[in-house]
């Protein structure tokens, strides 16, 4: 299966940050179906905010990744930090929160039904 980046609903979009998820993009054998994902984000993005309240205040969805451009900060429960950056694949494992130091640019692959609760609720916390 394939998709344009063009061709991925945009779930989310505010000042900085364009969020776009095709679900039903394959099946990870014991973690179900999983989504693709191309994300555009600017310079400052920080997602401490929008994960109050999740568990732990992070991201409880683990995401495999590509960094098309720019550079990106994680932050996991423990408080250790790892930096990736332009033409880098990442793992980030549940328990996390992204800083985006530069405009970034990267696709991730996620459990479709956990990240589709993550980017739920962020949709909530903007809408206030």
């Amino acid at each position: 299966m394939k998709i344009l980046k063009d061709d991925i609903e945009v779930k989310m979009q505010i000042p900085g940050a364009i969020i776009r998820q095709k679900t039903d993009f394959g099946d990870a054998t014991g973690l179900g179906k999983i989504s693709g994902e191309y994300f555009s984000l600017s310079a400052g993005v920080d997602t401490t905010p929008l994960f109050m309240v999740l568990e732990g205040n992070l991201c409880q969805c683990p995401h495999w990744g590509y960094v098309i451009s720019g550079q990106l900060t994680t932050t996991d429960s423990e408080g250790i930090e790892e930096v990736v950056n332009s033409n880098e694949l990442f793992y980030w494992p549940s328990g996390h929160n992204v800083k985006v130091n530069e405009d970034a640019e990267i696709v991730m692959f996620s459990p479709q039904q956990e990240h589709t609760h993550v980017i739920n609720h962020m949709i909530e916390k903007v809408k206030g």
